[in-house]
């Protein structure tokens, strides 16, 4: 039986991600300080369903907090640890940056220190699709400059990934930070597009739409996600790159891969896939871009492929289905 440690298991990608490692028989600890940047009561009941499996160790404690991991590291030994506790979210960074700080700086070298007494097997680190920043070549490929990221938030995420390639160089740590691509589904974070949407329609509120709707994501469903990291598990970084599109690092075990879904979606189009799920038009508030966004994404998903065989299942209109479905079942709408 294998045991993997994973950060932010209360959060909507790690209690997803969780639940999968324990259906399979892995053993999982899982790592979150219940932040209250959002509702609470929903990463209690994330972490509630997690604690029907008997393999599941739910710990309470702040990646930040001196000795918290070094001591989960001493005393489970874990062979696999999926990093993705942080302090998500563009705009909040604008207003907020000390918290992405702690978190994400002092969490994730925390971490690394940690791995770097008690090595495992496989470190896996979530990043983001925003360190691509002001790139405007389409797609975003892993062998892309990414030196132009446009919020604090991104910018904390590049650094984690320099700070990640320098432990996997220093002390041979097999490292691997996957980007994630604006992901949705059931359970997820009420901060994010979808989430704000199908409330406020339900409320027959207007909507904000920035850039006048001229915007375009590479929006991916959870299951998808999740499949993507578990291949990623078993794709430990060597000696030789698997492609040409290899990311492999020349002076370290240690790569970084896309997870999305190959398949930028127009702004407008995610609306209308909410609209028709809910059966009601949407009051759209047109407003300007916000500071620290960007106006498309895109994955190149080529490289997860040639890793992994994996490739998006998930349609956006049958995943915004699946999350209305599951919206209007949470909250009785």
């Amino acid at each position: 039986m294998r045991t993997a440690l994973v950060t932010g298991s209360a959060g909507f990608i790690g209690y997803h991600l969780s639940a999968r490692l324990l259906a399979m028989g892995w053993r999982v600890i899982g790592l979150d300080c219940l932040s209250p940047y959002y509702d609470v009561t929903l990463k209690q009941r994330r972490h509630a369903l997690l604690g029907e499996y008997p393999k599941f160790t739910p710990v309470i404690g702040k990646l930040e907090d001196p000795d918290q991991l070094m001591t989960l590291f001493a005393d489970h030994q874990p062979n696999v640890v999926i990093h993705l506790a942080a302090q998500a979210g563009v705009r909040h960074s604008i207003e907020a940056p000390r918290d992405y700080l702690e978190s994400n700086l002092i969490g994730s070298f925390e971490l690394l220190e940690a791995a770097r007494a008690h090595p495992p097997a496989h470190l896996l680190l979530a990043s983001t699709s925003s360190v691509y920043g002001a790139n405007t070549e389409m797609p975003f490929n892993e062998r892309m400059m990414v030196e132009t990221q446009m919020s604090f938030y991104a910018a904390t995420k590049k650094a984690t990934e320099s700070m990640a390639h320098s432990y996997a160089h220093l002390y041979q740590l097999p490292t691997t930070m996957f980007r994630f691509f604006t992901v949705y589904g059931p359970w997820g974070r009420p901060d994010m597009a979808l989430f704000k949407f199908t409330k406020a329609m339900l409320a027959d509120q207007p909507i904000d739409v920035y850039n006048h709707g001229r915007m375009s994501r590479d929006f991916t469903y959870i299951d998808d996600l999740v499949a993507g990291i578990c291949g990623l598990i078993e794709a430990v970084p060597g000696d030789a790159p698997v492609s040409d599109r290899d990311s492999l690092s020349p002076v370290a075990p240690f790569r970084s891969v896309n997870i999305g879904a190959n398949a930028p979606t127009p702004l407008m189009d995610y609306i209308a896939a909410i609209e028709a799920a809910l059966g009601k038009q949407a009051k759209k508030n047109m407003l300007e871009m916000q500071a620290g966004d960007v106006p498309a994404t895109w994955a190149d998903t080529g490289l997860l492929q040639d890793l992994t065989g994996i490739t998006a299942q998930v349609d956006v209109t049958t995943g915004v289905r699946r999350f209305v479905e599951w919206y209007r079942e949470y909250y009785q709408v």
